[in-house]
């Protein structure tokens, strides 16, 4: 059986200047194209395999050393990696564990990269499609089938973007296969777009990789959430709700009058979320607000919250209105945005039957100006989207004649 990855650091390679990943039996590197997902796994299956390329010139780090250091600890055993190409190249791989990579640009052909490992070969010989199904995006799920069913434990595998070529319903498959590989002795590591292949209850399992233009490559690594929270962020979170975690941003809001209305306000106000990468996430009651706002501080992921203060201004809200509206401003600071008294009063959608369909009617003729607490929290969502600093607009204030 061979040993698991503990810890590793990746130097010079690519974008990664200086990259440090811990991970767990199950560990999902989520994050933008080009911010560097593919380079993270490149980099264990040029450590762990023989028969990978070795370093070049051309993945030296732009402005960097010129020096590639990939070193990873594995049980009791210290790997390393250390290139200068073109010349010097030093290598310990005495320990190593059996890895078996699929780059995506081997999808719908051979799927595996070669290995030397008998090992890791007797998997990669599960996978590898038969002729027949070469092209078929169904044979890396009769694959991971075939790789589970044979007991095989004590292996590496790398997937970048197994959602590849899969509807739904087998990418849910093949991430539950996954998972019982993981569970069943091995470690998996794999980089995806699709938040089917997320599980928001385990935090610690996500690598969030993103591309800073000063330092390249960068990861964080979530805590996990309380047993507790776990569990209700389990119950709360599908696949649309997780794609918070592929978004460059988030706005947060009650319910799916507020869903269904914003994308018009954001249309009015010359934006569309999705090029922004905007995730528009209703979180089922003011209440479950304060959850979806810990989950994004704790993965760094930029968000505005929208919610009603539920009490005209003079008025003090009943009281467990004001205990819902302090843990949000407690948790979510200053990326609140409160409608004063609701959203119903600042839209001046009233209607208590079909209200959603109502305030969908008003904003989609476009009708009136876009009441301030709704424009704020749009161009708010919009500026941390792009990595810009929001700055209240001064009122405008009539000139005298």
């Amino acid at each position: 059986m061979g040993s698991r990855i503990d810890r590793i650091v990746i130097h010079g390679f690519r974008a990664a200047r200086e990259v440090a990943l811990e991970p767990g039996a199950l560990c999902a590197l989520v994050g933008e194209s080009s911010s560097g997902k593919a380079t993270v796994l490149t980099a264990i299956w040029s450590l762990l395999e023989a028969s990978a390329p070795v370093p070049t010139a051309e993945d030296l780090t732009r402005g960097g050393d010129g020096r590639i250091r990939i070193e990873a600890d594995a049980a009791e055993h210290h790997l390393f990696l250390d290139a200068r190409p073109p010349g010097t190249l030093n290598l310990n791989r005495e320990g190593a564990p059996p890895a078996i990579f699929l780059p995506a640009n081997l999808r719908g052909g051979l799927m595996v990269a070669p290995t030397s490992d008998d090992r890791a070969a007797v998997g990669a010989a599960f996978i590898r499609p038969a002729e027949e199904v070469l092209n078929s995006g169904e044979a890396i799920v009769d694959g991971f089938e075939a790789l589970v069913e044979s007991g095989l434990d004590g292996l590496v595998v790398l997937v970048e973007e197994p959602e590849l070529y899969l509807g739904p319903h087998a990418q849910r498959h093949l991430y539950r296969l996954l998972r019982a590989l993981a569970e069943h002795g091995n470690q998996v590591l794999y980089s995806t777009h699709s938040p089917v292949f997320l599980r928001v209850d385990r935090l610690d399992e996500l690598a969030m990789v993103r591309h800073r233009r000063d330092h390249g490559t960068v990861l964080l690594q979530p805590k996990a959430l309380p047993e507790g929270e776990g569990f209700r962020a389990l119950a709360e979170f599908d696949a649309e709700r997780a794609e918070l975690f592929i978004s460059r941003a988030a706005l947060l809001v009650e319910g799916r009058t507020e869903k269904l209305v914003l994308p018009l306000v954001f249309e009015a106000l010359g934006y569309e979320p999705d090029r922004e990468r905007i995730a528009l996430l209703e979180c089922g009651g003011k209440s479950s607000i304060p959850l979806f706002a810990r989950i994004c501080n704790a993965c760094e992921i930029p968000y505005v919250v929208l919610h009603d203060r539920d009490a005209p201004d003079g008025q003090d809200p009943v009281e467990s209105e004001q205990v819902v509206n302090a843990t949000i401003a407690r948790v979510a600071g200053a990326r609140t945005v409160v409608m004063v008294p609701d959203f119903e009063g600042v839209s001046g959608v009233r209607a208590r039957a079909k209200k959603p369909r109502k305030a969908w009617r008003r904003y989609h003729r476009g009708d009136g100006d876009i009441p301030e607490p709704l424009r704020e929290a749009v161009e708010r969502a919009v500026a941390a989207a792009r990595g810009k600093r929001w700055r209240r607009r001064r009122s405008r204030v009539p000139s005298k004649r």
